[in-house]
């Protein structure tokens, strides 16, 4: 595929860093910094643009990697040039509809990725309008399948609720890790300790849920013998309403979620 990135920023440098390792991809990136496209050419063997070209053609795959705020003005200044083109957007956010009136094209595909992409293990959602060709879809899912798993979702709303899981999980994840690691260093570990007793766990956690027949709610259960320690920390997140924060906080996610997407989807 010829890939044209608009914008270089992290997940754009994740994601292309992925389709490098595939191979068999032209790959060109553009970023106003100087420095960072010397970086990007360096890195990864890309070509790095300051302005995007003049002119792209149908066969091409643009993928949209700049913050939500700027969408709107680099699709305007992209639509006299893109020929039709497929669109992949990764900014959140900006609804299908709205990039279709700033594009003047449909052939969009909208995704919301998450930070893990950076190390090949991203969780990324995709929503493709009603009628895009299959082969599309296809280019659209291999291009995220270069850092991780893909899921698509069948209606645009869906895209809010990948925000609220995957999207943004990683901060609940690391939110839970930073407590963990604060507790480890209050009992005395230093910091390089606590760091991998609590990552150790997580990443020991997650390979058992992944490769046990059980699911985790028995996992957890197993761990919880009766008048044992682990009861007694289980007691008092149920007493604190752990879950219910975790649970109501997702959903506030999504909520703010689809606020912003409508307030940047206006013209």
């Amino acid at each position: 595929m010829q890939i044209t990135f608009i914008g270089g920023g992290n997940m754009a440098s994740a994601i292309i860093s992925g389709l490098v390792r595939q191979g068999d991809h032209s790959i060109r990136v553009v970023e106003p910094s100087a420095d960072k496209r010397a970086q990007l050419e360096q890195s990864y063997g890309v070509t790095a643009l300051e302005q995007p070209p003049a002119q792209l053609s149908a066969a091409d795959v643009v993928v949209l990697a700049v913050k939500p705020q700027q969408l709107k003005d680099v699709c305007l200044s992209l639509a006299p040039g893109l020929d039709n083109a497929l669109v992949v957007s990764i900014a959140a956010g900006v609804g299908v509809a709205a990039l279709a009136r700033w594009l003047g094209s449909g052939r969009i595909v909208r995704v919301m990725p998450n930070t893990p992409a950076m190390v090949g293990k991203g969780v990324s959602g995709l929503f493709a309008p009603l009628g895009l060709d299959e082969s599309d879809k296809k280019n659209a899912a291999a291009i995220m399948a270069a850092v991780g798993k893909v899921f698509w979702v069948e209606s645009e709303g869906g895209i809010d609720d990948i925000t609220a899981i995957s999207g943004s999980g990683p901060a609940y994840v690391f939110y839970f890790i930073e407590s963990m690691i604060a507790k480890a260093r209050e009992f005395g570990f230093d910091d390089a300790t606590a760091r991998e007793l609590v990552l150790g766990t997580f990443d020991g956690a997650v390979e058992l849920a992944k490769q046990s027949e059980l699911d985790v709610a028995t996992l957890r259960a197993n761990v919880t013998s009766k008048g044992g320690t682990t009861e007694r920390a289980i007691a008092r997140f149920e007493a604190e309403g752990v879950k219910a924060a975790i649970q109501a906080g997702v959903q506030d996610c999504r909520a703010r979620s689809v606020e912003l997407g409508q307030l940047l989807s206006q013209d």
